[in-house]
């Protein structure tokens, strides 16, 4: 059977939990995994389920992102493919931009319309997993459920931050709340398997996945014109009104992006021996822009789980647990250490390597640790960089720090002989 289905990526709202990451791009830009963008995991899910009609909804801070999706996904003629970007605009039934997940789903159904489909898969553009999306059409096709949300079992300290869901026998959800406070949560409890138990995973949370029929969407669409979010009010609205709202359990791996804590800890567990986020997968690769560039060079740097990306020249005395990104440039005598380093957009010419006083890349004799440094900063030589939990959450010109990471600003100039972070005495 052919399930007639699009996708519609949501691209975000501002992201200030994700800054500085997130001051000149939106979330779905921002880079992870050396190589890949935020914006390729649903990109990449729904291309390996078979799924080749998508939309991408953008608002905050586009224009790299959509410049991403440009350059990348690009059908031939006789698939009928595609990943088309729907930005925010104001037309003569409205005149506001996004007001919330619900309300961009709703200003964009009118650009679906030339298109033939029974099923919208909702996607956030923001979290890393990997899902068979065929399953979950026809899990939602079984139940004969008007609309099916993908969850996920979640600790109690987790729980607040999630929608919460109560499940009957027949996996249909009988009561949702959103972001519950810790004094009620206990009554949310839900019937998990005994490997979920043991680990305290006793509450079923929302994955910000959502299926829905076709009619069903644009009838809660115009019964609720004022409702602007899903979790907030079309989720409620269709449970309270009878409609037939089913729960896809998944039990992959899944971490929602939303915090520079959860982002730094996600890809550095991409250097992990067996990583829960499998890059090396044959049946389900992660697709990205093809850079052509060349393959990394490396000068007797001693490398423990480390993740390096395409096009870099390292020098590096030593790099463990850290995730290298493109065209990254690291001089001699220099740690990198449980740090993300995402690299640059160009290479300079050899003659302005020579002649700037700190060139792109990271110099010589430096310590970097606890940190992440976004795309082309420069960072001179003996330069000491050391995040710690002690460290107080701070804001200068050039780096931040957030939960005691130092993030260096896109861009950063950090001159020779810097101390940032934890130094020693």
């Amino acid at each position: 059977m052919v399930i007639k289905m699009v996708g519609l990526i949501l691209g975000g709202g501002a992201g200030s939990r994700l800054y500085p990451l997130t001051q000149q791009r939106s979330k779905p830009a921002v880079p992870i995994g050396g190589k890949y963008r935020l914006i390729d995991i649903p990109v990449s899910n729904c291309l390996n389920s078979g799924l080749r009609r998508m939309f991408v909804l953008t608002q905050y801070n586009s224009a790299s992102l959509n410049q991403h999706i440009k350059n990348t996904y690009h059908f031939d003629t006789f698939s009928h493919g595609f990943v088309d970007i729907l930005a925010a605009e104001q037309t003569p039934t409205s005149a506001q931009w996004f007001q919330g997940t619900a309300d961009a789903v709703r200003q964009s159904m009118h650009h679906l319309m030339n298109h033939e489909f029974d099923y919208i898969l909702v996607l956030s553009g923001d979290q890393l997993y990997q899902m068979d999306f065929v399953k979950l059409a026809n899990y939602h096709i079984e139940q004969k459920a008007d609309l099916t949300i993908a969850t996920i079992p979640v600790v109690a300290a987790d729980a607040p931050g999630f929608g919460i869901m109560k499940v009957n026998a027949q996996g249909f959800i009988d009561a949702f709340i959103e972001k519950p406070k810790l004094d009620i949560l206990s009554a949310w409890q839900s019937e998990v398997p005994d490997a979920y138990r043991q680990q305290g995973k006793l509450y079923l949370a929302s994955m910000g996945i959502y299926m829905f029929n076709k009619a069903i969407i644009a009838k809660l669409f115009d019964d609720h014109p004022e409702a602007v979010d899903f979790g907030k009010e079309i989720i409620p609205h269709s449970i309270n009104e009878g409609y037939r709202v089913a729960s896809f359990d998944f039990d992959g791996y899944w971490t929602d992006i939303g915090t520079i804590r959860s982002f730094f800890e996600a890809n550095l567990e991409l250097t992990d021996p067996i990583p829960q986020f499998n890059l090396f997968d044959n049946q389900n690769g992660i697709y990205t822009r093809p850079r052509m560039l060349p393959p990394s060079k490396l000068f007797g740097t001693m490398l423990r789980r480390a993740v390096v990306a395409d096009g870099c020249i390292i020098h590096a005395d030593r790099i463990e647990r850290a995730v290298i990104g493109i065209r990254s440039r690291i001089g001699e005598g220099t740690v990198i250490e449980n740090a993300i380093l995402m690299g640059s957009d160009y290479y300079q010419h050899i003659q302005e390597l020579q002649q700037d006083e700190v060139p792109l890349g990271i110099g010589s004799n430096c310590h970097i640790s606890n940190a992440i440094v976004d795309k082309n900063c420069r960072v001179g030589n003996g330069v000491v960089i050391r995040g710690d939990d002690s460290l107080p959450d701070t804001e200068t010109e050039h780096y931040c720090i957030r939960d005691g990471i130092i993030v260096l600003r896109k861009g950063a100039l950090i001159p020779s002989g810097s101390r940032i972070g934890l130094v020693e005495s």
